[in-house]
């Protein structure tokens, strides 16, 4: 069995939105499985009680889920064209993962939620790459083979789907960035299960 960690940070609840549609495309696959965790919020640095996720947020990601994966899926809000400060928190904290080389080889990819157009989707994507490359990860995107990516009038990319949430977060994720979600779950879960 493929086990995809999925591992996302959400405020409003859009890019956890998308992270379960991105479990759902790696539960379409035969002999796959998605791994739903989030980060800590970087209080929890401050106040451990922050650690704590909400009733309808997934568990907290561990070392184990790292080691166990055979691929990861990384979610983030984007903060000024980069990943918000919980996945970078929780990124500057996988030192021993790189030293053991325990994701090295593994398929991953990125996603992201932005409140505007422009709002540096783009530049989030890849921000999210650099430190799975240095854990030596084989980064997959979504190719324009996938319909949605031409046709698209809200979020989505090459380098990982998107989501337009608009000024005030609550717009929902439109049939395009729903199926681009799904279509890179199923790529990684394929890549990951071709892998093993």
């Amino acid at each position: 069995m493929a086990e995809i960690l999925i591992v996302c940070h959400s405020v409003h609840g859009n890019t956890l939105a998308m992270a379960r549609e991105v479990a759902r495309g790696v539960e379409s696959v035969d002999g796959a499985a998605a791994r739903l965790r989030s980060v800590a919020p970087v209080t929890s640095a401050i106040d451990p009680r922050a650690q704590e996720p909400a009733a309808d947020r997934p568990a907290l990601v561990e070392a184990a889920d790292l080691a166990e994966c055979s691929g990861l899926v990384l979610g983030s809000p984007t903060r000024f064209g980069n990943m918000a400060a919980a996945v970078k928190y929780f990124l500057d904290g996988t030192g021993s993962e790189w030293f053991s080389g325990v994701l090295a080889g593994k398929p991953a990819a990125v996603f992201t939620s932005t409140g505007s157009l422009h709002g540096g989707q783009e530049s989030t994507l890849l921000s999210m790459m650099l430190p799975l490359l240095h854990h030596g990860m084989l980064i997959v995107g979504l190719p324009y083979s996938e319909p949605e990516l031409s046709s698209t009038r809200s979020g989505g990319t090459p380098y990982g789907p998107s989501h337009l949430a608009g000024k005030d977060s609550d717009r929902a994720l439109d049939e395009d960035e729903t199926r681009l979600c799904r279509a890179l779950g199923r790529r990684v879960a394929d890549i990951a299960r071709r892998l093993a």
